[in-house]
């Protein structure tokens, strides 16, 4: 009796653009790697779960990437950047940086899956304070928060670490917060519980 294969789940969205969007040529593609009576989840980071047969796994993220869609893994990684709607334009809400940091930070090995979230003005409509990390734009620079927890009874807003950031300086940072949390953290522990174990000092020592 043939054994049934192992299933991959991918993590998939439109990639970082003006909302979290999909067009009917993305969601057809999607629908072809579907069977009867599968589902979609929708997570709360702007991605879908989709599952896959193990050997099909590098086709169908070609075939997705032919129409746009960025795939990335399922697990303990940093997850694909949470972003606002973008709602002013590309130049003024800080889309190239957003871009940016997701291609340097999205994908990146760590004790537990790390949230990283983006807004491109003070309104906050990624959510920056309650993720893990969160940038907001503030004119031509960028506020860094850490250490937001959205859910529990536990929950609380994340607090400024560093402010008036130009991009490569946020783009250091962040890669250095990860850094330490991958070397420091213990398996399996939240990026939270993490910060309360070091404290904020070491996270930027």
């Amino acid at each position: 009796m043939n054994q049934k294969e192992k299933m991959v789940k991918l993590a998939v969205n439109g990639g970082i653009s003006f909302g979290a969007k999909l067009n009917a040529k993305q969601l057809a593609v999607i629908a072809e790697h579907m069977n009867d009576g599968d589902e979609l989840e929708l997570t709360t980071f702007q991605q879908l779960y989709i599952e896959i047969a193990e050997s099909k796994v590098e086709v169908v993220r070609e075939k997705f990437k032919e129409v746009g869609l960025s795939c990335y893994p399922v697990g303990n990684f940093v997850k694909s950047l949470k972003t606002c709607n973008f709602c002013k334009g590309e130049e003024e809400e800080g889309m190239p940086v957003a871009k940016e940091l997701n291609h340097r930070i999205a994908g990146k090995t760590v004790p537990f899956t790390l949230k990283v979230a983006y807004t491109g003005c003070p309104i906050g409509c990624g959510e920056p304070m309650l993720s893990d990390i969160g940038i907001m734009k503030m004119r031509d620079h960028y506020n860094l928060y850490v250490g937001g927890k959205a859910k529990g009874k536990d929950a609380e807003v994340g607090f400024l670490l560093k402010e008036n950031l130009t991009p490569d300086e946020l783009y250091d940072t962040v890669e250095k917060i990860i850094a330490v949390y991958s070397q420091m953290g213990k398996k399996r522990e939240t990026f939270y519980k993490f910060l309360k174990r070091i404290g904020r000092d070491q996270l930027i020592s």
